[in-house]
Parts: structure tokens; C-alpha cells; sequence
């Protein structure tokens, strides 16, 4: 049974409840409290810490890579890739304006990726002339071929430099962005799931429990992979990351964020440590999944290009395994959207989340 100074203050009706509190959630209350900072706001969270994509990632502070941009760009056409880019870019520019590099751990180290292959080369210029509106270079992407030995990747052909991106700690942002709502003053409910969402003319009643609910005049699904529950006639396609972490390498030579094959893969150094994620591509049907586990077989696979592509002359020893949960559709362009009266979402952020949150949290601000 419920008290009543539990009901008259933890439970209390809201203006809004934010459901999920992952950079988008956590994101969308900063900017509904800075817009409107007489509204109550209540960002409910089913797990002890954010799960989902948010703390499980690598850390990548990036917009998108030269394959990807240009498989965007067939895939979407340029309006929506540029639109998508442009989102990414000012998304992490707004995190440099809120927090300091180390607050955060944000290392602006260049972002690379390796090609082995000429084909995207040749859309090189091309690409450059279009970002110029978005990051203001004359040059975005940089063929660098000295720096393949550089960094230790000798069985690489093309290394393309992006200056603009770099990487940063995951959960020092997330701990930074809970400390910021605490500040607005944004209450929590943390380890609480949502049961059932009923919404009539009056209000939602947001159910946590079959006699337990709590009010409100608005009501925001920041959950990601996990909204299928709630938002059926979306399409939410769940996509598991999965990474490994190697112990402390003696003159580790890698250094900054790296992709491959249209950022299927992606990996950095952490320190002296190489963080090696991806090659879901490898089993697609299986990393379509909301479960938080490692599979023997991507394991495998990773630790067979860790041995093959970015270390090949070193001993190396796993020391950590982990996996995340990203949202998929069959385009890249994020659903923010009013789904009734009441109700909105902002959901599937197709891996880019770190960087498409802060703008995120800026439009959910203004539909409300």
C-alpha cells in the first residue's frame, strides 16, 4: 500500500512524464525545463541506471562516415542525409557547449575509417561540397595515408581522417545530464517499470502497477528499442551492439575513433586499451533483439578482427564484454512525432544517439 506523503510527492501528477532516461529522455527534460521551467517534469525509468543504448555504447563522438554518408545519400537522397547530418553535428556541438572536455572525457581525436576499396573514393569531392553547409570545411574527409602505419594498421589500403569528430565516456555524459535535471529540478522515479498508458480527454494515468498510477497533462516515450510495447504501429527494429574491451597493450599505437564497412564496425582506443564493437552485418536475424547478452559467434568474430585488422603484431587479453540495444528502421531519419492528443515520442536513433539527443530534446520542446 501507497502512503499518502508518497502519493502527495513521488506520485504526484505532472505537467509531463518523460518515459526512459537515456540521453533522449534525459535530453527532452533539459529542454522542456529550460523552455518552460514552471512545468513539473517526471522522467520515469524502468532500469537502476539508463540501459538501452545510452550506457552500453562506445563512447563514439561522430556524425557519420564517408561509406555511410554516401550510402545515406542513395538510400534517403541528400535533403534527408544533409538534414540528418546537420542534427548529428550540432548535437555534439551543444554537448561541448554544456560540458567541459573533462567533464566528460570528450577528446576531439579525429574520426577514421579504413577502406579497402577505391568505389567510395571517387564520390570523395562530391561529399566534401555538399557537408561544407554543415561543418563549414572546405574538406570534412581527408584521404590519410601515412597515418595507416601510425596507428598500426598495416593491412588496411585507404584511411579517411574526419577532424571533426572524436570520443568521449558515456557515463560520465549521463551522469553529468542527471546532474543538470537535478538542477531544473526533474523528479525521478529510477527501477520503476510502465505497465499500461491510458489516456482520456482529462489526462494520462501512467499505470506502474495494476493499483498504482500517476497523472499527467503529457506524456513522452523516450525508449528506444524498447517502444515496441507501446508504439505498435511504428516500425522499431531493435539491433543489439555487441563490444569487447582488451586489458592495458604496452605501445599501443591507435589512437582516435575508427570505422569500417559503413560503420558496421567501430572501434578506439580507450586509454592503452583497444573497445572493438559491431559486425552485427555478420547475423543480422539474431542482433535483432532486446536482450542485453553476448553471442559465442560475434565474439569470435570480433576477436578475430581485433587479431587480424588493428592488431596484428601484439598479444592482447579480453577484459571486459558487454552489450547495447539500438533502434533500427529501414531509413536513418529518427521518429519524433504526436502520436494522440497526449501523447509523443522520440524514438529510433539508429545508433547515433550520443549525438542526436541534444537537438532531439529541442524539437520534442517545441512540439509540446
Amino acid at each position: 500500500m501507497i502512503s499518502i506523503w508518497e502519493l502527495e510527492t513521488f506520485y504526484s501528477k505532472r505537467d509531463i512524464i518523460i518515459i526512459g532516461a537515456g540521453f533522449s529522455g534525459l535530453w527532452t527534460a533539459i529542454s522542456i525545463k529550460e523552455k518552460y521551467p514552471e512545468k513539473s517534469v517526471l522522467i520515469i525509468e524502468r532500469h537502476a541506471v539508463p540501459l538501452g543504448a545510452s550506457t552500453r555504447n562506445a563512447g563514439f563522438a561522430c556524425f557519420g562516415s564517408l561509406t555511410e554518408v554516401i550510402a545515406d545519400a542513395q538510400k534517403m537522397g541528400w535533403e534527408k542525409t544533409l538534414d540528418l547530418v546537420a542534427m548529428r553535428f550540432n548535437g555534439l556541438q551543444k554537448i561541448r557547449e554544456y560540458f567541459k572536455s573533462d567533464e566528460i572525457d570528450f577528446e576531439l581525436s579525429g574520426g577514421y575509417e579504413i577502406l579497402n576499396n577505391e568505389e567510395p573514393l571517387q564520390h570523395l569531392d562530391i561529399v566534401n561540397e555538399k557537408l561544407r553547409s554543415v561543418t563549414g570545411l572546405e574538406k570534412t574527409y581527408h584521404l590519410k595515408q601515412d597515418k595507416i602505419e601510425d596507428f598500426g594498421l598495416g593491412k588496411s589500403k585507404f584511411l579517411i581522417e574526419n577532424i571533426c569528430e572524436g570520443s568521449l565516456h558515456s557515463g560520465k555524459l549521463l551522469q553529468k545530464l542527471l546532474e543538470k535535471c537535478h538542477e531544473l529540478k526533474v523528479g525521478f522515479l529510477f527501477g520503476t517499470a510502465v505497465e499500461n498508458i491510458d489516456e482520456n480527454s482529462d489526462e494520462v494515468l501512467v499505470y506502474l502497477s495494476e493499483d498504482l498510477s500517476v497523472k499527467t497533462d503529457q506524456l513522452i516515450y523516450c525508449t528506444n528499442a524498447f517502444s515496441s510495447k507501446f508504439l505498435e504501429k511504428e516500425e522499431i527494429i531493435p539491433a543489439r551492439g555487441q563490444i569487447l574491451l582488451t586489458e592495458p597493450i604496452e605501445n599501443l599505437k591507435l589512437k582516435g575513433t575508427f570505422h569500417y564497412d559503413e560503420g558496421f564496425y567501430y572501434f578506439r582506443n580507450l586509454g592503452n586499451r583497444v573497445l572493438l564493437g559491431g559486425g552485427r552485418n555478420q547475423d543480422f536475424k539474431t542482433e535483432e533483439t532486446t536482450t542485453f547478452e553476448t553471442t559465442e559467434f560475434l565474439q569470435n568474430h570480433l576477436e578475430n578482427f581485433l587479431k587480424e585488422v588493428i592488431l596484428p603484431n601484439h598479444e592482447y587479453k579480453i577484459a571486459l564484454r558487454w552489450s547495447g540495444i539500438m533502434a533500427m528502421g529501414s531509413e536513418k531519419t529518427p521518429i519524433i512525432k504526436q502520436l494522440s492528443e497526449k501523447q509523443f515520442c522520440a524514438v529510433r536513433l539508429s545508433g547515433m544517439g550520443v549525438a542526436l539527443a541534444p537537438k532531439i530534446g529541442e524539437i520534442v520542446a517545441e512540439m509540446i
